[in-house]
């Protein structure tokens, strides 16, 4: 039987939200103990993020556990799970916040316990606190999502954006991005703006609204992420348009937004590296822990083949590069997922 990855999502949250530990017995005083704590496992991203973490190397041959701790989209959530890596002695945290500034009073707290915590995919706003951190360059994204679909609506275009959940650092900076892109663009209407929360069943509402107010006035779709372009698409299809024709651009590389890509009604999915991420994060804590006798394991290092250098694990700030999917590459990469 053919393994879907909405297959490994729904398995990978089982198992997370169970606690188990993926990797060498935590009964072992030699194996090292991370915990992860992220987001939410509701997401695609996160899931597909929390499925690569479990297939790094050092967790196959016994050099460390990884428990995934689920946020649920929730602060206070997020919170009382450091509380509990505190409390169980981890040595070490690698965190996906919820929100960009309430995230930072939990790591303070582990930083006093002396346990390093490691940033992946979105950010606290304090970026001092981590002992390193791994992302790929939000803002960038949103100026890519911008441009691809400026780009096929036309510079005097009539577009809509749907944001993710507000106060969380993808959401802040993409908008970003976008903003700069449309401060270049001038004849570029935004009809509307509003929160989609990450969520495509969100955006299928909520694009449904915006086509009843605006109807085929809107030209362009401008979604943080691929989730809510996903459901935008949906929405579009829902109010009797072509979804063809109406240029929509997300972010994640998502396989439903890479099929919906290939059947042309997706301008453009800007691929973001969960293995990159994950497995950069884990090398990173492996290497504050085990210190320079670590070697990185993880397949985005340039020490490993990839374009990302290591530099000796010294930096602070590490950027996985985007990849943008259109109907030109979108077959090749869907090989690759």
């Amino acid at each position: 039987m053919k393994t879907t990855r909405r297959f490994l999502m729904g398995a990978a949250a089982g198992l997370a939200l169970a606690g188990m530990v993926f990797g060498g017995s935590s009964a072992d005083a030699k194996t090292l103990k991370i915990a992860a704590i992220v987001q939410s496992l509701n997401t695609e991203y996160n899931v597909l993020w929390a499925d690569a973490a479990k297939a790094h190397p050092a967790l196959a041959d016994g050099t460390a556990t990884l428990t995934v701790l689920d946020g649920r989209q929730d602060v206070l959530t997020q919170s009382n799970l450091f509380d509990t890596a505190i409390t169980e002695k981890y040595d070490a945290i690698i965190f996906i916040p919820v929100d960009i500034d309430a995230g930072n009073e939990p790591i303070e707290r582990a930083k006093a316990a002396g346990i390093p915590v490691f940033g992946s995919n979105t950010m606290v706003s304090n970026t001092a606190l981590y002992d390193a951190y791994i992302n790929s360059n939000d803002v960038e994204a949103g100026e890519m999502l911008a441009k691809a679909v400026i780009d096929k609506a036309g510079p005097q275009a009539k577009v809509v954006i749907l944001e993710g959940m507000l106060g969380q650092s993808a959401q802040v900076q993409r908008l970003e991005g976008i903003q700069k892109v449309l401060k270049e663009n001038p004849g570029v209407t935004i009809l509307e703006q509003n929160t989609a929360n990450w969520s495509r069943a969100e955006a299928i509402t909520l694009m449904e609204n915006f086509l009843t107010s605006h109807g085929d006035a809107i030209q362009g779709v401008l979604a943080e992420n691929d989730e809510m372009a996903v459901g935008a698409i949906e929405g579009i299809r829902n109010h009797g348009l072509d979804p063809k024709t109406v240029p929509v651009a997300g972010v994640d590389g998502i396989k439903d937004a890479l099929e919906a890509v290939k059947r042309g009604e997706q301008s453009m999915s800007i691929l973001q590296d969960a293995n990159g991420q994950a497995q950069g994060a884990i090398d990173l804590a492996l290497h504050k822990i085990v210190g320079d006798s670590y070697k990185p394991r993880a397949a985005v290092w340039d020490v490993n083949g990839g374009k990302l250098a290591w530099n000796d694990g010294k930096d602070q700030h590490y950027h996985v590069p985007w990849l943008a999917v259109t109907s030109e590459n979108v077959d090749k990469v869907l090989v690759g997922n």
